[in-house]
């Protein structure tokens, strides 16, 4: 059932989703859905948790623990890409439902912090590594910044089905590590007026 919820929600929106719909690409009674799942918003939440779980579990076991900070971001970041690739209906609830809609933003808000979490732990063991030291504020800010990218970047990726998720990553790669490898060295760049 919450497959057959994730591919409708993805393709017609939560308000032009009725449980009805819901309960015919299931192959289940209407009362079915009602009884295993609650109302629409707790089917919707229900999908939401569900895609999010499966995402950060990608990222997870994509990762690894005992590699290099730069080796556990390209795994994290091809386990991300091939993730949104073949779970297109998946992102599409998370990431284009979910996000302008309350009280389900709430929710994308939350899983959206936990990959920042992630993120930021890979860019704090980067700089440890490099003997540089931790500026907290600024790790959070890049990590927003990159599952930001990240994002807009597996969003295109839905929209471009023609594209290999691991070349997608190693774009993103590209950019984040040589990009800001130097600014997690300690470099910044400075206008010159």
């Amino acid at each position: 059932m919450l497959d057959a919820a994730v591919e409708i929600f993805s393709q017609r929106g939560y308000h032009a989703t009725s449980m009805e719909d819901i309960a015919a690409r299931a192959g289940v009674s209407k009362p079915m859905v009602y009884l295993y799942l609650g109302s629409k918003e707790d089917l919707f939440v229900a999908c939401l948790h569900r895609e999010g779980t499966r995402l950060m579990e990608a990222i997870a076991t994509g990762v690894g623990v005992d590699l290099p900070a730069d080796e556990q971001l390209w795994r994290g970041l091809r386990a991300f890409f091939r993730f949104v690739a073949d779970n297109r209906a998946g992102w599409s609830v998370l990431y284009r439902q979910a996000r302008g809609q309350e009280p389900f933003a709430a929710e994308a808000a939350t899983m959206r912090d936990r990959l920042v979490e992630v993120v930021g732990g890979l860019l704090r063991r980067a700089v440890v590594t490099a003997g540089q030291p931790v500026r907290e504020h600024d790790l959070t800010v890049i990590a927003n910044a990159l599952v930001g990218a990240g994002e807009s970047l597996a969003d295109w990726l839905v929209d471009h089905p023609q594209e290999e998720p691991d070349a997608t990553a190693m774009r993103m790669m590209n950019f984040v590590w040589v990009g800001a490898g130097d600014l997690l060295l300690g470099s910044t760049w400075k206008p010159r007026d």
